[in-house]
């Protein structure tokens, strides 16, 4: 009787989980509407005055988003005061929504992928899983392999489709 053999264990195929670098941490909203007067005014003293009064220990390492949710018009002097406040308590700040600081905070995890470790090595980068893994992920880390990677595939071991390979 012929010996099993894995074959997938066997390819020296490395894969590449994009589910690993998604951002793990909730994302805190920081909206400036709660700080305006009239609900549409910002007033310098009185926002100076409302900052102060913020226990800004709460973001204490969380992601932070800094938004507003109202149409002001908001100086941009106002949202580098609230990161003054924010700096040294927040993990990360951003601005935008939650969907713009989640992509920040993703391509950022991407981004500090050691590419040295798959240089020259035939790379899958996983399909699949229980997390919905957005477009610009997938062309991050093509990005990021491409100029050291063998091979690039997209797929699972047992499954893949071929997207690239060094002549």
């Amino acid at each position: 009787m012929e010996e099993l053999r894995n074959k997938v264990a066997e390819s020296g195929l490395i894969t590449i989980d994009l589910e690993k670098y998604y951002p793990a941490n909730p994302i805190n909203v920081f909206d400036i509407k709660d700080f305006l007067f009239m609900g549409q005014i910002l007033k310098e003293k009185d926002f100076r005055e409302s900052l102060d009064h913020v226990d800004w220990s709460t973001f204490n390492g969380l992601d932070v988003v800094i938004t507003c949710s109202v149409d002001a018009v908001i100086p941009m002097w106002a949202y580098m005061l609230v990161v003054s406040k924010l700096e040294g308590n927040a993990l990360s700040i951003h601005v935008g929504s939650k969907e713009d600081a989640l992509k920040s905070i993703f391509l950022q995890h991407i981004q500090s992928i050691d590419s040295v470790a798959y240089e020259g090595k035939r790379v899958v980068v996983k399909g699949c899983g229980d997390i919905l893994i957005p477009e610009y992920a997938y062309v991050e880390i093509s990005k990021k392999l491409l100029p050291v990677v063998k091979s690039l595939m997209y797929g699972e071991p047992c499954s893949t489709v071929p997207v690239f390979k060094r002549k």
